[in-house]
């Protein structure tokens, strides 16, 4: 079990969640993402196999009765069973990522009761049931996300949009808008939070002019101005953690970096490129009277779907451990999940000197 321990009431205001997916020169695909949360979080890795029944939470009852299709691994949070980052056995993943002040779901009605899941369910629902990013769009108009209070999340329903790639390198993120699921076509394979995802595309457009090739020297009136060193050509690049901000960077590192050869050393590149967005403890604060919330990187996790491995590190323990699905029986019983407390793991190299 990895926890984190954080006040409850600032779980609307310190959130700050980046997702990014890279292409390899083989043309095979890796995606990650960082979790951070101003709140206590349970996160267990764990793989849930196939033909495994669940029943999704409304709003008014009992929703929708599904039954895993595919296999999956990923996190699920608290004491709840479902998945809400992760990969199943045919390369598609899944994420929920915060979406405050904009995310509206569904009115649930008994029309509509038996087809609907709670927000923190529907990336497991996804993850179980389908292979590619087609049939994933196609099967939307068949549920509804309810409005539905888990306890675990605080006393709202907690808002989310959600991001999607198939193993193809496909990828959309489906937002929640008035009540209606809204599909964008993610080409970039980026996300972060609010606001909506055509927002962030439209503010990109402020930051064309930044490039990874250094800035040319420039004559004015005779005298020449060249840069003081590398990196000139990323001058007016956001550093701060807001969404916008980080979209910007994650959309330029994502695209700018040199690819990698395979899916195995894009796993490692991933993981540098995320780096960039760890939010150590305390430089992200909110205060509410004489409380304080802190938002950091509580995990960062990393999915390779060719090879069906499932990484991840968290901010106690930053050793990359992974899951392997070929590992497991994929038509096993019972969802199995890793819940011992990860330690601190600093080791001591010293009488290894030659």
């Amino acid at each position: 079990m990895i926890k984190f321990f954080l006040s409850l009431i600032f779980i609307n205001q310190l959130i700050a969640c980046t997702g990014i997916q890279i292409t390899a020169t083989d043309n095979s695909v890796v995606n990650g993402r960082t979790v951070e949360f101003g709140s206590v979080i349970d996160m267990y890795p764990a793989v849930i196999p196939r033909n495994y029944t669940f029943t999704g939470k409304s709003s008014t009852g009992a929703g929708l009765v599904y039954k895993s299709k595919y296999a999956a691994v990923g996190m699920y949070c608290f004491d709840y069973e479902v998945l809400m980052d992760g990969m199943n056995e045919k390369g598609l993943s899944a994420g929920a990522f915060y979406f405050p002040g904009y995310a509206e779901y569904a009115t649930i009605t008994k029309k509509n009761q038996s087809k609907s899941l709670s927000p923190v369910e529907f990336p497991n629902w996804i993850l179980t049931q389908f292979a590619t990013i087609d049939e994933v769009k196609e099967a939307l108009s068949s549920i509804a996300i309810a409005p539905t209070i888990i306890s675990s999340w605080g006393a709202v329903p907690a808002p989310f949009h959600y991001i999607v790639y198939d193993q193809d390198g496909r990828s959309i993120v489906i937002e929640p808008i008035n009540g209606k699921l809204v599909v964008h076509d993610n080409e970039l394979g980026v996300i972060t939070n609010s606001p909506t995802f055509d927002w962030h595309l439209t503010n990109l457009r402020n930051f064309i002019n930044l490039s990874p090739y250094n800035s040319e020297p420039i004559t004015v009136k005779g005298v020449t101005f060249a840069p003081f060193g590398q990196g000139s050509g990323m001058v007016g690049l956001p550093g701060d953690f807001t969404p916008p901000s980080r979209f910007v960077r994650a959309a330029i590192f994502s695209t700018s970096v040199i690819p990698p050869e395979t899916s195995a050393k894009g796993v490692d590149l991933t993981f540098h490129l995320l780096n960039q967005f760890d939010i150590p403890m305390g430089v992200a604060r909110q205060k509410e009277g004489n409380k304080v919330g802190v938002d950091y990187t509580m995990m960062t996790t990393v999915k390779d779907p060719q090879e069906l491995k499932y990484y991840f590190r968290s901010y106690a323990d930053q050793t990359i451990k992974y899951l392997d699905l070929n590992q497991f029986d994929l038509n096993g019983k019972m969802i199995k999940s890793l819940k011992t407390k990860s330690p601190q793991t600093n080791m001591d190299v010293s009488s290894t000197l030659q």
